[in-house]
């Protein structure tokens, strides 16, 4: 089970819309048009399934800054 995400207009940033969901079951789910209050800028964002994605723990996002990590502990070590 992951957060469905979206990304703030005004200021470009991933919000949660409290709506929790497998990945697998919101790639099947009906276009639908929601609307969520920004924890950021305090301000309301409608938006369609279709500009958001799902956040789960362990996923892409982990994944990515782990690799990032990783890299950056390669690069030190090369210099040593």
């Amino acid at each position: 089970m992951g957060m469905i995400m979206v990304k703030c207009p005004q200021t470009g940033r991933a919000i949660p819309t409290g709506i929790t969901i497998d990945r697998e079951r919101f790639e099947r789910s009906p276009v639908f048009f929601k609307r969520t209050r920004c924890p950021i800028c305090s301000a309301d964002h409608a938006w369609f399934a279709r500009e958001a994605w799902v956040d789960e723990p362990g996923g892409w996002a982990r994944h990515r800054g782990a690799k990032a990590k990783g890299a950056a502990i390669s690069a030190s070590a090369k210099r040593l």
